[in-house]
């Protein structure tokens, strides 16, 4: 990983030099565009409205125009301001973790230990984790102010900048604000279909599937070119049915009977193949996980009993896909 901003962790008087690094990446295939008639590459260039020519990147500025005026706001305009020159991550008080709300957050990073010696960085750490409170900090990155959270990720210390309170929008919908009223019997089967799905949550269990599918795509079309035929690709895939349901008592009824139907033939599965497979339940399974989703779905039922069964594959494909509605 490359670094991406240098400077020091600052509360109080202790000082802790760190570097930063994204902490996260993007996945996607990239993707260009092309001419629909004959494949050209479309590229866009940047062109001056007042003599009709390209300019390239290394000449442009910013500029910010009130209505009747326009200022140029040039790269060392940028980099003379204060908050850009600090090289600071400034704790301004720690809080409860809880009191975060997560829409808050937006972009996480890691921070290194950036000095000879890692004792401050880890003294803020486990004392971070002894307290059970989030730090709340201030800094200047890429040209904008932020404010971030600083917490505790397994041994690393990360921030996670965080949005500011204007820029998360009010959840205002007046379809909510009309009374609503929920019979004992509807909320007992719909906690009923929770604990049905009830896991503990494992991300590697949940793979990106249209990524996965693109890519198959992509490769079919290098070998077979643009005449491949998708059916045979990934087979006939029926049309999904949506739409309100109008008995919620009988969608969920079905949803758990759906639930309890699958996970009964995922652990009479797993069990058969743990005992062919010479390791017995869940290890056998988990041989086989390897090969397919519906396996892994099965490694986990075999390890776990009764309505819990099957939740692998119910993690990746749900069995109702309808949508209910009071």
């Amino acid at each position: 990983m490359r670094a991406v901003w240098k400077g020091a962790v600052t509360f109080g008087l202790v000082n802790v030099p760190v570097k930063l690094y994204s902490a996260t990446e993007d996945h996607d295939v990239s993707l260009h565009q092309v001419h629909d008639e004959d494949g050209g590459r479309i590229r866009y260039q940047r062109v001056c409205e007042i003599d009709g020519k390209v300019v390239e990147y290394k000449n442009i500025d910013k500029a910010y125009d009130d209505g009747e005026r326009t200022v140029i706001i040039t790269d060392e305009d940028l980099k003379s301001l204060p908050a850009e020159r600090s090289r600071e991550i400034e704790v301004v008080e720690f809080v409860p973790t809880e009191q975060i709300d997560p829409i808050m957050y937006d972009r996480s990073y890691y921070l290194e230990p950036d000095s000879a010696s890692s004792k401050a960085y880890v003294l803020l750490r486990r004392t971070l984790e002894s307290t059970d409170r989030t730090a709340i900090v201030r800094m200047a990155l890429r040209q904008k102010t932020r404010l971030a959270a600083l917490r505790v990720h397994g041994d690393v210390l990360m921030v996670q900048t965080l949005l500011w309170s204007d820029e998360v929008r009010a959840a205002e919908f007046p379809s909510l604000d009309e009374p609503v009223k929920i019979s004992e019997k509807e909320l007992d089967l719909s906690k009923q279909l929770v604990e049905s799905l009830a896991t503990d949550f494992e991300p590697e269990q949940f793979v990106d599937e249209y990524q996965a599918e693109l890519r198959t795509l992509i490769e079919a079309k290098l070998e077979q070119g643009d005449a491949v035929d998708t059916a045979a690709t990934f087979g006939e895939q029926p049309e999904e049915e949506g739409g309100e349901v109008i008995d919620l008592m009988e969608a969920l009824r079905q949803s758990i009977a759906a639930k309890r139907e699958g996970g009964s033939k995922d652990t009479a599965k797993a069990g058969s193949k743990g005992s062919s497979g010479g390791s017995g339940g869940s290890g056998g399974s988990k041989t086989a996980a390897k090969g397919s989703s519906a396996s892994k779905s099965g490694a986990k039922a075999g390890s776990k009993s009764g309505a819990k069964s099957g939740d692998g594959e119910q993690k990746k494909r749900p069995a109702a896909k309808k949508k209910a509605a009071s």
